[in-house]
């Protein structure tokens, strides 16, 4: 497969130059670009610019409001409530995040829903940002399109329902912990379908409940959850703690993030942020109890903390650039030329 490398600051222009071209405003645009190159820079392709193509169509058809306006509401002191305005999501939550962190200081704990939502990519940079700049120990849920089905049955209703955690280690970068709650992502799946390539065993089930190391037919079919039963009952706590409490679309009622067909997914996300001492210990006796945890993983032979990973793509990519298709960058520039 043919690659062009590019620098951040080049994916993330041609990115929004694409989704502008399809109707977004200027300031979705950029958010949904920042974060989407974010993604690539942290080798997270599934949740990058290969997502361009189908927001813009879902753009185009108004699918997707291109001039959403997010709004927000305070149901209580603690607490805030932002409505998508079925939008993209990026601009949403950064609307959410930013008030998230003015309000941490005072209250300790806030939490965050966002409601007629869409596609929120790598949550878990999302996380990262709320412990790097509000200093916060910080969760991150989103419901999806549906996807897993439930323990007991072969008929997908629930998303892969992605958690992601983050909290500020002394000395490092965040610790980050982002996982789908599917044994693989869907985004993986998709990029494997578009390549043309297998997946591994134990990934998915194609759409008669068997199982396939086919991409296609498991994207007609139902991913499988980690941990099996458990692992289903971890994705129905997160549908109710998206859906319900935002009053969002379930993820059978939700229609799919990959093309433009059916109305506005309107899901939903919610993100809870803790400050270091809201819970009764110092914040300095928090950060000593972080450092000795992650100091003692880390002294075993061989083992990294999760994230470690990302964080060294992340520099090889600012140093030399983020690797791309040649194909989807060749997609982007007629996008963006449209």
């Amino acid at each position: 497969m043919s690659t062009e490398t590019l620098p951040f600051d080049a994916a993330q222009a041609l990115a929004a130059a694409a989704l502008r071209a399809a109707g977004a405003g200027a300031e979705a645009a950029r958010h949904t670009a920042r974060m989407l190159a974010r993604a690539d820079l942290d080798g997270i392709a599934s949740h990058g610019l290969t997502r361009v193509p189908a927001y813009a169509s879902q753009l185009r058809c108004g699918k997707v409001k291109g001039e959403a306006v997010p709004s927000v509401t305070r149901p209580s002191s603690a607490t805030v409530a932002v409505d998508a305005d079925d939008g993209l999501a990026y601009p949403a939550i950064a609307l959410g995040l930013s008030w998230m962190a003015s309000l941490l200081p005072a209250q300790g704990v806030v939490a965050l829903g966002v409601r007629n939502s869409h596609h929120a990519g790598a949550m878990g940079l999302f996380v990262e940002d709320l412990a790097r700049v509000a200093g916060a120990f910080a969760l991150g849920f989103t419901n999806s399109p549906a996807a897993i089905a439930p323990a007991g049955s072969g008929t997908p209703l629930f998303g892969t329902n992605p958690v992601a955690f983050a909290c500020p280690v002394p000395g490092r970068d965040p610790l980050v912990i982002d996982l789908s709650l599917s044994v693989a992502a869907r985004g993986r799946i998709m990029v494997a379908a578009e390549k043309g390539e297998p997946i591994p065993e134990g990934w998915a089930v194609d759409a008669e409940g068997r199982p396939t190391t086919d991409a296609r037919a498991a994207l007609a079919g139902a991913m499988l959850p980690i941990g099996g039963a458990k692992g289903a009952a971890l994705v129905l706590a997160v549908e109710l703690l998206t859906a319900a409490l935002t009053a969002s679309h379930a993820g059978f009622e939700a229609s799919s993030f990959f093309d433009d067909r059916g109305g506005p997914p309107r899901i939903g996300q919610a993100f809870i942020a803790i400050a270091p001492g809201a819970l009764g210990a110092s914040a300095q006796a928090v950060a000593e109890r972080v450092r000795a945890i992650t100091e003692r993983i880390l002294a075993e032979p061989g083992v990294r903390l999760p994230g470690d990973r990302r964080l060294a793509l992340r520099a090889k990519h600012r140093a030399e650039g983020i690797p791309y298709p040649a194909a989807l960058l060749a997609t982007l520039r007629r996008l963006a030329s449209a």
